[in-house]
């Protein structure tokens, strides 16, 4: 899984915000509120994002709706695991710097989530 380039996160964003599926016309609406986006572009990046299976995607009438193959939360997980890769001690130390760099509220919040301590070089 690749990182979401900013076009494809912006679309992402609307489809997150929206309950349930939604047309191409409606995430252009949306996103044509912030900035200028010719609707073919908002239809590939659709089809770019469905054939990555990070959309889902059903005919209604004569038009595709879409929605999101998974939360926020498993795509943002997924792309941090791909790019710590495969080795165990970068994945360490880099969780170690992103635990480090919290504030102490959420380093708490950590602790009693993983029901320990998370151990900070």
């Amino acid at each position: 899984m690749a990182v979401l380039g900013e076009l494809e996160s912006s679309v992402m964003d609307v489809l997150w915000r929206v309950d349930g599926a939604v047309s191409v016309r409606d995430v252009h609406t949306e996103i044509a509120r912030s900035r200028d986006l010719a609707y073919t572009t908002v239809m590939t990046v659709l089809d770019r994002l469905e054939k990555k299976s990070l959309v889902s995607r059903v005919r209604q009438g004569r038009q595709w709706l879409y929605s999101p193959s998974q939360t926020r939360e498993d795509l943002i997980a997924g792309e941090v695991l791909e790019l710590l890769g495969d080795d165990p001690a970068a994945r360490h130390a880099v969780w170690a710097e992103i635990i480090g760099r919290l504030p102490s509220v959420d380093r708490d919040a950590l602790k009693e989530l993983l029901g320990r301590p998370p151990s900070v070089t």
